[in-house]
């Protein structure tokens, strides 16, 4: 799959994705045409303006063919504040790469100052723009059409991406606009993306992290905490594969989570998460791991999910204090539980670290994928029993019989004993833990269910582990 986002990642000598961006003033419903077009509801919907600020990019089908569909921030005139010119900066920056641009007016509110400048700037694009006057449940409504007659567009969409009206005829404009773009990649040549989703507190440097990585602004920097809103996809290739990074919005203490768009974005990381085939955590390294930080990890096991720990703004620890030998330790007093996950130190302003993170990336998720022989898993069982023999529960003497992959990603070992439901908890993590260190399973999160032993047949017999 040869794909790549941005200034430098999308124009590639070979086949790509054709891009489509929806551009609009705040408000005009932007984000729920994408998550319409979509078919998932990906970005945030709400009736504060402005809602939207990084590109929200995902992989959509129109038609038949699969493109990259871009929802933007909403356009103004003169933004005053920095976060409000950064999002105009994203915003014509996806209609400059576009290959068509869906330009989304507000058809209950009639035509807007905005609606002019817009419709002038997409003229000096020269390329496909299919214009749609959103809001419009009704077809009585059909009429306020007219109000954009002045600005010399005749052919406007009458739609609501709310309801789903109109949408069937701007999907067969998309695909009359897309017939000249590039072509998608031929069958046989599909690569599925390694996902890796980066969470964190507010402010530890994500989209920073991110910035640097793909190498331009592909995500809104800046000091104030709850930047990031929506969870931002980006697709890019190295040494050979390629990765959807997805940025998440800061993650806060509950109590500290107040108003509606924060819980929403809250909720978005975490689905992140769950779309993730891996979890980059992302720590202050001036701060080091905090309770809030440990949280956030176990969170990520309960679902499941590969995790690393990544000390970030590493450039900006003193000299002296910089020993990664100390984090570590650090980490195995304070929080014993992530003593043997693996750990990363990385710079968003230096690049330093990146390098390796990407390997780490990539050996978590061949861990998560691993299949050790039973013959072994057994092994391994047999000789845990004879170094801390099973106890003895309410005056019952627990054995274990043996043991069976049941599941990977993340990894389940099924063991079959003569009483599971009694299985302390301490010997429970006394079995994860000789597992994790045979098969290697750091970082990765081990299930381990206990179910009692099937009835032998007739002339059958299972040895227990002793």
């Amino acid at each position: 799959m040869s794909i790549r986002f941005g200034t430098p990642e999308l124009n590639s000598s070979r086949a790509r994705l054709p891009l489509i961006a929806i551009v609009g003033r705040p408000n005009a419903g932007k984000s729920t045409l994408f998550n319409r077009l979509l078919g998932e509801r990906r970005a945030i919907v709400d009736q504060q303006p402005g809602v939207t600020r990084d590109r929200n990019i995902a992989l959509a089908r129109i038609g038949d063919r699969e493109v990259l569909l871009v929802d933007t921030g909403g356009v103004d005139e003169r933004p005053v504040e920095d976060i409000s010119k950064a999002v105009q900066e994203q915003t014509w920056r996806a209609a400059e790469e576009a290959d068509v641009v869906v330009a989304l007016f507000d058809g209950r509110e009639g035509l807007n100052p905005l609606d002019r400048e817009m419709v002038r700037r997409l003229r000096r694009l020269s390329k496909p723009v299919i214009y749609v006057a959103n809001k419009l449940d009704d077809p009585k409504l059909d009429t306020g059409i007219a109000d954009f007659f002045p600005l010399g567009i005749e052919d406007i969409i009458p739609a609501s991406a709310a309801h789903g009206r109109g949408m069937s005829e701007l999907v067969e404009r998309l695909v009359t606009a897309l017939a000249g773009a590039p072509m998608n990649r031929e069958k046989g040549q599909a690569q599925e993306p390694l996902a890796v989703a980066i969470v964190g507190r507010p402010n530890v440097g994500k989209s920073s992290l991110l910035n640097k990585i793909v190498g331009y602004e592909r995500a809104i920097v800046h000091p104030q905490p709850g930047t990031t809103r929506d969870a931002v996809d980006s697709i890019l290739e190295r040494d050979g594969r390629y990765y959807v990074l997805i940025d998440t919005a800061g993650i806060r203490r509950r109590p500290k989570v107040r108003e509606i768009v924060e819980r929403a974005s809250v909720s978005r990381a975490f689905r992140a998460v769950d779309r993730a085939h891996v979890v980059l955590l992302l720590l202050d390294a001036l701060e080091g791991m905090t309770d809030q930080d440990a949280r956030l990890a176990s969170g990520v096991i309960e679902r499941g999910k590969p995790l690393t720990l990544v000390f970030n703004k590493w450039d900006a620890v003193p000299l002296q204090a910089r020993d990664p030998k100390r984090y570590r330790q650090r980490v195995a007093e304070q929080y014993p539980t992530y003593a043997n996950f693996p750990v990363a130190f990385t710079s968003a302003q230096t690049g330093e670290g990146i390098e390796r993170l990407f390997r780490l990336i990539r050996v978590l998720h061949a861990r998560c994928r691993k299949q050790p022989p039973t013959s072994k898993l057994n092994e391994c069982l047999r000789a845990a029993a004879r170094t801390q023999p099973p106890p003895t529960v309410q005056g019952r003497p627990l054995r274990f019989y043996y043991v069976t992959q049941t599941g990977t990603v993340p990894p389940t070992l099924t063991l079959f004993t003569n009483y599971p439901e009694l299985v302390p908890t301490s010997y429970q993590r006394y079995l994860e833990a000789q597992f994790r260190q045979s098969f290697g399973w750091f970082g990765v999160p081990l299930r381990l269910e206990f179910r009692a032993r099937p009835r032998r047949r007739l002339g059958q017999s299972v040895p227990a582990a002793r």
